[in-house]
């Protein structure tokens, strides 16, 4: 039988195993947004879900649902509220300039207080359920809020939370969701669900540049090999330090008893 890590399909027995043996849980913080012509609109929360259910199965823990609302900037535009992606940053003439508009498919933002009091509730749940370390992950502005807010949650949930950024192969493009539909998070969906990618919806001449893409080209430098080899250095990395975070919560218990 295969290994189950997904908390919705858990009974209570199986549940009393998993955070017995790891009282880790991945958070997939996911959305409904534009990730190009080619992604699929859940490609935040299908790129961390799919790394943690890998991370699960090799060091332990319990993978929850993802979530798709999430914070995120916020303009105005013609009386209409434009969120994330919508808005260009880039001046008219500039490289990679489109106009800002709603994007299809959109439909995830929350003010940023609305987030928040979101996570307070799930953090409060998950430690009064037996786990000390949440590993939450995904969209870019809601992984931003969650490292703002762990620093609380360990102070006052005694939970140890940390996300997957922070090493020298995001700057390499070899980290997890560290581009907007580009090359990284092609590759990425490419490797962990390849019948979802869809390339032949970009613009064939690449001097034409796809709409709401931040990142290196995904039609010249995404593969699933690329994914596959950003998958292993990562697990490798995220297993390392998560199994670094146990022991140390380990050698605290062990001192105040």
């Amino acid at each position: 039988m295969a290994e189950k890590v997904f908390y919705e399909e858990l009974t209570p027995k199986e549940f009393r195993l998993r955070i017995k043996e790891a009282p880790i849980a991945y958070l997939p913080l996911g959305t409904l947004e534009w990730h190009g012509e080619h992604l699929p609109l859940g490609a935040d929360g299908i790129q961390s879900r799919g790394f943690f259910e890998l991370l699960a199965k090799r060091v332990g823990g319990i993978v929850l649902p993802m979530l798709f609302l999430g914070p995120d900037r916020v303009n105005e535009k013609d009386g209409r509220k434009l969120f994330g992606m919508d808005v260009c940053r880039l001046k008219p003439g500039e490289e990679h300039y489109y106009e800002s508009g709603q994007l299809d498919g959109s439909a995830y933002w929350v003010p940023d207080q609305t987030f928040r009091l979101m996570l307070d509730g799930i953090m409060y749940q998950l430690a009064r359920a037996g786990f000390k370390v949440v590993v939450g992950h995904g969209h870019g502005p809601s992984t931003l809020a969650f490292g703002r807010y762990a620093p609380e949650w360990r102070e006052s949930l005694g939970l140890e939370c940390v996300n997957c950024w922070g090493s020298e192969y995001d700057r390499e493009g070899l980290g997890i969701q560290v581009d907007h539909a580009a090359m990284n998070e092609t590759s990425l969906v490419m490797a962990l669900r390849p019948e979802l990618v869809r390339m032949e919806n970009l613009p064939a001449d690449t001097r034409i540049w796809p709409v709401g893409i931040g990142g290196k080209d995904p039609r010249l430098h995404a593969s699933r090999e690329l994914g596959e080899k950003i998958l292993r250095i990562q697990l490798d990395r995220m297993a390392a330090l998560i199994k670094n975070i146990l022991n140390n919560l380990d050698s605290k218990r062990q001192e105040n008893t």
